[in-house]
């Protein structure tokens, strides 16, 4: 469609930036609404409670040495793993060793890994978000657990020079890969037991999750928008993992429905009226840097669609809304029941 704006390169870099940096926080935003079905005016904030991953059992003891396929396809021996470090651009992996039960053997995580159990833990980025080599040797890791977007050619030939052991994963955002990669983490840290009963209770609170979603006559049309004050406002589209996350709640993923077909470009009165979303699913650190609602109305074209109308905007913490890890089951039973849930007095 001529009215959507192509997301230049250097855009579509700044923005997986600022996805791993520090400014993705842990706390929640304005929930000062009430929740109910798509049409319902108001705003609400969808929240998972504890935002730590609960582990599936006491510490256990990896079976070493354990050889994987790294995504990158390289096979790697894991001898060691007293000291990981797990950094990617969600926090999934930081997460996921937490969930196993080796949180006390994690000694260094991504930016975007927030939650409290890790809070403490030195970072492995620099100020702009990029992943410092430096920071990455000097806490001595056993083994780096990261993805092949945080990490560029560049920056692996210095891991691979400095003898760092490192497993790279798959950073695409899909439902279908979460349990999956649960396992694949779990099978290089030498734990494939806590793995399979790590990955097992997390497909079944996502199919629990997806199974709750109330009938619809018509699915809500959902649009998933990244926002960092209004100089940086971003509408997500497919590959991005919006679509995937937005179709699991029962939704109709609003940017792609209208022909958006990359993974995330700038919002312009045009893309946002063509997309006529019912609802809008923002972080709650990205809504409160526009000024919460009445900041969000004032980016273009939202004041335009039926979820500005209705100010039927849905928020949540940023440190979970799209990590696709352990957490995704109470991730959606969240969601879902801030779309459906019966409204409050």
């Amino acid at each position: 469609m001529r009215c959507l704006v192509n997301a230049r390169p250097a855009i579509r870099t700044l923005l997986i930036t600022l996805l791993g940096l520090g400014l993705v926080a842990g706390v929640s935003a304005c929930g000062n609404g009430t929740s109910g079905t798509p049409g319902q005016r108001g705003p609400v904030t969808a929240s998972v409670g504890d935002l730590d991953p609960v582990p599936i059992g006491g510490e256990p003891t990896p079976v070493l040495p354990a050889t994987v396929t790294s995504f990158d396809g390289s096979p790697v021996t894991v001898t060691d793993t007293s000291r990981i470090i797990a950094a990617d651009r969600y926090g999934t992996l930081a997460q996921t060793v937490v969930a196993l039960g080796l949180g006390s053997k994690l000694v260094g995580r991504s930016n975007s890994a927030a939650f409290p159990a890790v809070k403490d833990l030195p970072t492995v980025s620099s100020g702009s978000g990029t992943l410092s080599v430096e920071a990455v040797a000097a806490l001595r890791p056993t083994v780096f657990l990261t993805d092949t977007t945080a990490v560029t050619p560049a920056l692996r030939e210095q891991l691979k020079a400095l003898g760092i052991t490192v497993v790279y994963f798959d950073d695409k955002r899909t439902l279908d890969g979460v349990v999956p990669q649960i396992q694949a983490v779990a099978d290089a840290l030498g734990v494939t037991a806590a793995g399979k009963a790590l990955a097992k209770r997390t497909g079944d609170e996502i199919a629990a999750a997806t199974a709750s979603v109330p009938h619809q006559d018509a699915k809500p049309k959902i649009a998933f928008l990244y926002l960092r004050s209004t100089a940086i406002t971003m509408i997500f589209g497919p590959g991005s993992g919006a679509e995937s996350l937005i179709s699991a709640i029962g939704g109709v993923d609003a940017a792609t429905a209208s022909g958006v077909t990359q993974d995330f470009l700038p919002i312009t009165s045009e893309a946002m009226i063509a997309a006529a979303p019912d609802v809008l699913l923002v972080m709650s650190d990205g809504l409160a840097s526009v000024g919460g609602v009445d900041g969000l109305e004032k980016v273009p074209g939202v004041a335009q669609t039926p979820a500005g109308r209705d100010r039927r905007v849905v928020d949540m913490n940023d440190a979970v809304l799209l990590s696709f890890g352990p957490n995704t089951g109470r991730v959606l039973t969240a969601l879902i029941k801030a779309i459906y849930g019966t409204p409050t007095a």
